[in-house]
């Protein structure tokens, strides 16, 4: 039965859901950044993936919350935008592969996610908060190194590469963010990131950092054409690698829904965390055709929900539509790809820092006394990061085994999931339930109680 209470008013849920796209906007369009700056893209084309990936994250936005009937979208207040996690397994197809390999193991991706999204809504319980911690703390560490490398500088011949001004660039950014963290109220709070940023770009143009050349013949409408790399290549390697990926970003969807499920009141099903995975997996679909990216929920976004207790899912659908049109704005994508790279480093570095923190955090959650936990942990995240602080340690051995075993995710991941699987699951099978806030399909449901 549905709730009687009126819908907000349009105005009201256009604010909200503005302040929804401020929290989420600098994590999403961090993503084509520095994918774009390692894969060695010029301004114009970073600006193209800007706008495809905001593009792509309001239509999944729309579907979580609007929902497409029985198919797809879990009808909550949930944003989705660009994984970080995707980022490291894509700048290694790229550079073995090209851009086409990773955009046509993306699409490869999204339809498997598509297929096994229920599947993995009743098999839940083997990405434990032990799997999904290791998996989220090793994608935080091995992006630090990106985000350094935007700071200091991809070229080591280049005549500003670690130059003393960069450095000190990237150090007011993040001075920035903290003072804000610091003293900030409420909102503004939130907003250290996005300030950071714009403080950081305001010292940068008159030191002649900023490149606003691409924005200003950028057009003010459009939307990028499909396969604008060519046509989509899948080898199998890089096929497997981000099949991997999608698995791994279900298991932090998973997290995320389950905590919006206990804020809002609803009741989530087996059904409704398929649909919300199945949308995970569209955006797989829609960002290898579209050059964007997949897409995961996002946790800032959950945190927002908690702070301002507003759970109407059409404040999320309203959000949406506002990134959809972002998306349809390619000179924003252009001034925002115009951004100096020492700044965007400092604000990935603090955000790429606070993912491994949050990993650390849902590690907490694992019962360490008594049991071989603790060495799942270390040798997953050993195995993780090994090629992250030795990038030839798997040099000498095919190309595909490259691709699996040289992502810090993918191996943390493999090695995570089996590991459970031996010390934790085959011996105690029986006992082995999901999470509470997940329940069958035949349970009743709650309605979210404010609409």
């Amino acid at each position: 039965m549905m709730s009687s209470k009126p819908r907000a008013p349009f105005g009201r849920l256009a604010v909200l859901g503005l302040q929804h796209v401020l929290v989420m906007y600098t994590g999403c369009v961090t993503v084509p950044l520095v994918f774009g700056a390692a894969a060695g893209l010029d301004a114009s084309t970073i600006a193209l993936l800007i706008n495809a990936d905001l593009l792509v994250a309001g239509v999944i936005t729309v579907i979580q919350g609007a929902g497409v009937g029985r198919v797809l979208g879990v009808r909550m207040p949930v944003m989705a935008g660009a994984a970080f996690t995707a980022v490291t397994p894509m700048i290694l197809i790229a550079g073995n592969y090209g851009l086409q390999a990773v955009y046509g193991s993306m699409l490869a991706a999204g339809v498997f996610g598509m297929l096994v999204a229920w599947p993995f809504a009743k098999a839940v319980r083997f990405f434990p908060p032990l799997v999904s911690g290791v998996v989220i703390t090793v994608v935080g560490l091995s992006l630090i190194g990106v985000g350094v490398g935007l700071v200091v500088g991809n070229d080591p011949k280049a005549p500003d590469h670690a130059a003393p001004s960069r450095l000190a660039l990237a150090a007011f950014v993040i001075v920035v963010i903290l003072l804000v963290a610091r003293f900030g109220r409420g909102f503004l709070a939130q907003m250290g990131v996005l300030l950071g940023l714009l403080a950081g770009t305001a010292v940068a143009i008159p030191l002649g950092l900023v490149d606003l050349t691409a924005a200003r013949s950028a057009d003010w409408i459009g939307v990028s054409a499909p396969f604008h790399f060519g046509a989509p290549a899948f080898p199998p390697v890089a096929v497997l690698s981000m099949c991997v990926v999608m698995l791994v970003l279900f298991a932090e969807s998973t997290a995320d829904l389950i905590a919006v499920a206990e804020l809002t009141g609803k009741r989530l099903t087996t059904g409704d965390m398929a649909r919300g995975l199945a949308a995970d997996g569209l955006s797989g679909v829609l960002g290898g055709a579209m050059n964007a990216f997949i897409d995961t929920v996002f946790a800032q976004n959950v945190g927002l929900v908690s702070m301002t207790r507003v759970r109407s899912r059409h404040v999320a659908t309203v959000a949406g539509a506002v990134l959809v049109v972002l998306g349809a704005v390619p000179k924003l994508g252009a001034v925002v790809a115009g951004l100096p790279q020492p700044v965007v480093g400092a604000a990935g570095l603090v955000m790429f820092a606070t993912v491994a923190a949050v990993g650390i955090n849902t590690l907490r959650k694992v019962e360490f006394e008594g049991t071989n936990n603790l060495l799942v942990v270390a040798v997953a995240i050993g195995a993780g990061m090994a090629p992250e602080v030795a990038p030839d340690l798997y040099s000498r051995l095919p190309d595909g085994l490259q691709i699996v075993l040289g992502s810090p995710v993918t191996s943390a991941t493999l090695v995570a999931f089996g590991l459970n699987l031996a010390f934790n699951q085959v011996r105690r099978k029986s006992s082995v339930a999901l999470p509470g806030a997940l329940v069958g399909d035949a349970a009743p449901a709650k309605v979210n109680p404010v609409r």
